[in-house]
């Protein structure tokens, strides 16, 4: 080690089997001990020296934003069960009954939201990929099994079932092969976003065993690595035995002429704070990758504009590109987490309002793809008895193929919940010619069931629609008059030939 660099650090995670010495060493109270040994029963724990002496603030415990970030709380489950886990857990006798529990409540809290085991998973010769998920057209998400772990678990994870030992709830891939042979199969996809757990818990000899090979892949011009290890143990591009290898590593990728874009996960400005979190980003863009931050908003967290704020200077300050905020889905403890989607909106608004220019790259909030969202959608509504569901998913151009693939598999995904009651294309009556095409191909994507004519209030006469119906053989059921929410009328034949004839 050259004179002046940082010590090197042996990692050390500490897990349920030492929050006891967790405790006693950085003085829990003792309600706040059990509670944490009652919801790692059911919920992953997992944290390292680095997270609990640099980053938690241990005067302000249980409130303290990282506590919360890392460490199981009261209200992640019922009271009811957290009840339960105690009564069984403190009986040696009753183990059997206890591990019956732990695995109908975490049945119960959604582990793989949005149906993404059976969604997203794409075949080879009708067999389910193993480690993989195609969700959108031109990116693979690719999970290597060896890095389905994390230096510490967030307590929101929205991939939980990743790291309770279940293999049947686990997305991982022994090797690359699967992942090479999709990719030569879907020359579509330039872009390979490498998750998990953490890529980065991987030694760099076994990460490489994972990343060279898509660097023969030609039509894969971006790798992403998603990561949380640059704000819970900065010390794997900093001090780590092979640290200097993993940097080689990232210059190789991107002197292929590839992107390399490391996306880091930072929920709160504390991550930032410290001397080795900026170190390990100056080292990582030093190597030609470009660090992408990203975050979910979070009750108890970081569910105010200011610390958002703060959190999107910082990244800009330490040179990395903030990139979006998205919100808590719909998995694990949801209901402690969540913050309704209003009011994500607001705080996203009112803190790029403080930001620099530089800073205005971030998005937000973001939930998921279309189908997903149309999944959680129509789940909702099943649970509170709506009468009627309403999908809207206006602005796609029947040009684009992605965008088209897209409705189709919103479509399959709702039919999963039951049938399509109504498929409505809505044209403008002021297209002409083109609104024919647009309704032959989005026929051939989704049944067509009416048609909505809109813009009707102006000068523009809507003729188009009587090709459309004899081309598609459906009635026409509703015309738009204008803007507002009476302004949508049910369609009268008679009238509408008057008024084009007129």
């Amino acid at each position: 080690m050259t004179a002046g660099a940082p010590e090197t650090t042996r990692f050390r995670a500490f897990g349920p089997r030492h929050i006891d010495t967790i405790a006693d060493r950085y003085g829990l109270p003792d309600e706040v001990r059990e509670t944490v040994r009652r919801i790692s029963l059911v919920l992953p724990f997992r944290v390292n020296s680095y997270v609990l002496d640099q980053l938690i603030d241990w005067d302000d415990v249980p409130g303290d934003p990282m506590f919360q970030l890392t460490f199981p709380q009261r209200g992640m489950l019922t009271g009811d069960d957290e009840d339960r886990l105690g009564k069984l857990s403190a009986d040696p006798a009753d183990r059997l009954l206890l591990r019956e529990a732990v695995q109908e409540i975490r049945g119960r809290l959604n582990p793989h939201p949005s149906g993404q085991q059976q969604l997203n998973v794409p075949l080879q010769d009708g067999d389910p990929v193993p480690g993989l998920q195609h969700k959108y057209r031109e990116t693979v998400l690719y999970f290597p099994g060896q890095g389905q772990t994390c230096h510490a678990y967030c307590t929101y994870c929205f991939r939980w079932a990743q790291f309770i030992g279940d293999a049947d709830l686990r997305f991982a891939a022994p090797d690359p092969g699967g992942l090479l042979d999709h990719l030569r199969a879907h020359p579509e996809v330039h872009d390979v976003l490498v998750t998990g757990g953490d890529p980065m818990v991987m030694s760099t000899d076994r990460l490489r065993t994972h990343l060279e090979p898509l660097l023969d892949v030609e039509t894969v011009r971006t790798v992403r690595i998603g990561t949380k290890s640059v704000a819970y143990w900065p010390q794997r591009f900093v001090t780590d035995a092979d640290a200097d290898d993993a940097l080689r590593l990232f210059e190789q990728v991107v002197d292929s002429g590839r992107q390399l874009a490391v996306m880091a996960h930072f929920s709160h400005p504390r991550e930032l704070a410290t001397d080795l979190s900026q170190q390990a980003i100056r080292r990582i863009r030093a190597t030609g990758a470009v660090v992408y931050c990203q975050a979910p908003l979070i009750a108890h967290v970081n569910d105010d504009a200011e610390t958002w704020s703060r959190l999107w200077r910082a990244e800009l300050a330490a040179g990395a590109v903030p990139y979006y905020q998205f919100v808590e889905r719909d998995t694990g403890p949801h209901e402690y987490f969540k913050v309704p989607l209003a009011r994500a909106a607001e705080i996203f608004a009112d803190a790029y309002r403080t930001l620099p220019g530089l800073a205005r790259t971030v998005r937000g909030p973001e939930g998921g793809d279309p189908a997903s969202i149309a999944f959680d959608a129509v789940k909702e509504g099943i649970a509170e008895a709506a009468d009627v569901v309403l999908i809207d998913t206006a602005g796609r151009l029947h040009t684009k193929t992605g965008l088209m693939d897209e409705l189709g598999k919103v479509k399959r995904v709702v039919e999963k919940h039951g049938p399509v009651g109504e498929v409505l294309l809505v044209l403008d009556a002021t297209t002409g010619q083109n609104g024919l095409v647009q309704a032959r191909v989005f026929a051939e994507v989704v049944d067509i069931t009416g048609v909505v004519l809109t813009k009707l209030d102006g000068t523009a006469k809507g003729g188009i629609i009587i090709a459309v119906q004899r081309e598609l053989g459906v009635p026409v059921k509703l015309v738009g008059l204008g803007e507002g929410p009476d302004d949508l009328a049910p369609f009268e034949p008679e009238a509408f030939v008057d008024a084009l004839i007129d």
